[in-house]
Order: C-alpha cells, then structure tokens, then sequence
C-alpha cells in the first residue's frame, strides 16, 4: 500500500511536474532551473527543490514519479493501442470491435481442469478453506478472465511490433540499482539490457514470472542480462527465507538457476525435506549443501536484499528493473518484451 501523502508533498509535487510540462519534460531533471520561489536575491529552482525532496523522502519521491509515469503511459498506451487497432480492422474490412474480438478470442487458449486445480493448490491459503468443489467455477472464470487479458496485452504488443514508425518519446523513471558479486546472475556483465527482478521463491506470482524471464534471455539472448535479489516477504511467506538460503547455497556450486527452476517447476511450496532432495535432482555435492543449509553463511546477503527493497519503497513481489525501469506483478511476456525492445533501440538505435 502507497502511504498517504500530506497536503503539501502534493502541492509540492504539482508545483513541479507543471514547471516540467510548461518546459516539455517528463519527470524533474537535475539540470533545471526553472524557479519556483524568490526570496529577497535567493532564488530557489525546482532542480534544488527536488533533489531536496529526493534527498528527504527518497522513497515517496521515487514513488510520486512512477505514479505519474505510469498513470501517462497507460494513457498513451491506450491512446496507441486504439489508433493501431483501427488501422488493423481497416486493412481487413472489419469493424474495429470486431477486429479485437476475433484476435482475442483466436489467441486465448481455454483453461483446463488440471489449470484450475493446480491453481486452487497454488493459492490454498487464500481460499479461506473452502473446498475445490465449491471453488472451482470462481478460479475457472478468473484464469479465463485473466487469460483474455494475456490475450489482449499479446495483440496490442503484436500491432506495435509490426509498426516499425512507432516511437514512444515519453521517458521513463529509473532507478540506479547496485548489482554486486553476491547477486545471481544469468548473462554478460556488459548486456545492454539488464532486468533485475526482486523475487520471493514462495510467491505464486514469481512463480508465474520465472518462464518469462528465461523467455526473454531465449529471445534475446546476450543483449539481456537477468539478475537476481532476494526479496523474501517473511510476514507472509514463512518459507521464502530457507528458500532463498537454499537457493544461494546452490549457487556456491554454480547452479543457482537450476535450483531456482526446480523450486519453481513444484506446484506446492518446498518443505524442509525437500531442499536436499531438489539439490539431488540438480545434482549438488548434497552433503556441502547440507552444511551450509545450517551455516548461516548467506543470512546477511539476504537480509541484505531486503534492506534495499526497503530503501526503495517496494512491497510486493516480483517487482522487476528493466534498465532501471519498473515493471510490477507477472505481467505478460509481451509487457517485458515491449520495454526491452525500446531500451534496445535506445541503447543501440534501430534495428
């Protein structure tokens, strides 16, 4: 949950971001130097200001400019999506609503039996204990739901990347993230596309994310590096924390993301008994895991994970920096591929 912000955070944030629109920018930059109060010979500009603001509240500060960003990119986004749309349905004849609602429904896969249940078993300790019976026709019309809106975000990327006129000129926030020796890595240091995802191995939706982010080191391969932070969200994820130990200790042996894979292949959340049995599966030295399943060893690593997730105001998983850009939840794989695509064209021009 956002925090409420006082009367005059907002004030402040309006009397910036409206210098910024006057002056044709997005988000406060720091060269600025667009006044915003005069006192006697004492000027004070909106780049002081908001580095002030930034140096005070960094957290609600990184927060109000993703607000703002992304409440405009979801305008814009609409606003594109709905000019491409048109183009489409004309080149076909069709009725734009028409034209959407055939591509949907020819792109939506129909939700299986064994796609609810396992569902229903991934999220149990939601359910209140009621029983699948009873469950089932609600999880069924939400995967259903859900799976129309894959479909739809999959079109809509689709009509983008057939468009190679398309410019998205709005810039986005970023945040500068430490990546250091400690954190899992998957792809060359010098990628000009880094996605760093906070991640917890007990969240479903993490879960529901790792296929995607392997998709996109598939596609791309060594134009993206994925880095890994530890992000365990103890107050309701019991288990995230010897997970995530069990994870580290895999990567002593090199195979940190064979171990991510098989704690995420199981439908159910890792019990104990079953750390040392995945570490077998991926072929670990299974007595050196063991040992250091009790050593203690990465306690600070991670806990060090969860101090920066603090600092930068995050509280849920997974929440994803693509080149310092946020992407939050398991959204689509057309989502991630969107943004990496821009920041391949930003880092390397066109193709």
């Amino acid at each position: 949950m956002i925090p409420t912000m006082s009367k005059s955070t907002w004030l402040l944030l309006l009397v910036i971001l409206t210098a910024r629109v006057a002056h044709g920018q997005t988000a406060p930059t720091a060269g600025s130097e667009t006044p915003l109060a005069v006192a006697g010979d004492r000027t004070f500009t909106a780049a002081e200001v908001d580095a002030r603001w930034r140096a005070d509240v960094p957290m609600l500060h990184a927060r109000a400019l993703q607000m703002l960003y992304d409440g405009r990119r979801d305008a814009l986004d609409a606003l594109i999506a709905e000019h491409l749309l048109k183009r489409a349905a004309a080149a076909k004849g069709v009725p734009p609503e028409q034209f959407e609602e055939e591509e949907i429904a020819r792109r939506t896969k129909p939700v299986t039996d064994q796609e609810v249940a396992a569902f229903f078993e991934e999220n149990r300790a939601e359910t209140g204990g009621r029983p699948f019976e009873e469950m089932r026709p609600l999880l069924r019309e939400y995967l259903e739901e859900e799976r129309k809106t894959v479909a739809r975000e999959e079109l809509f990327a689709s009509l983008r990347a057939a468009d190679p006129s398309l410019r998205v000129l709005l810039n986005a926030p970023r945040t500068a993230l430490p990546i250091t020796a400690d954190d899992p890595a998957d792809g060359p240091a010098g990628a000009p596309v880094t996605v760093v995802v906070f991640a917890d191995f007990e969240c479903p939706f993490c879960r529901r994310l790792s296929p995607t982010l392997h998709e996109l080191r598939g596609r791309y391969g060594d134009r993206v590096r994925l880095v890994w932070k530890d992000f365990p969200l103890r107050g309701v994820h019991p288990r995230a924390f010897q997970l995530a130990v069990a994870a580290r200790c895999a990567l002593d042996q090199d195979k940190f993301w064979e171990y991510h894979d098989r704690l995420f292949a199981s439908p159910k959340v890792a019990q104990p008994s079953d750390l040392k049995q995945y570490a077998g599966d991926v072929r670990l030295d299974v007595p050196r895991f063991s040992a250091c399943l009790e050593s203690g060893k990465h306690d600070k690593t991670i806990e060090s994970g969860i101090t920066l997730a603090a600092r930068l105001g995050l509280s849920s998983t997974p929440t994803t920096f693509i080149n310092g850009r946020m992407v939050t939840g398991a959204k689509p794989y057309g989502v991630f591929a969107a943004v990496v695509d821009e920041e391949l064209r930003r880092e390397l021009g066109p193709r």
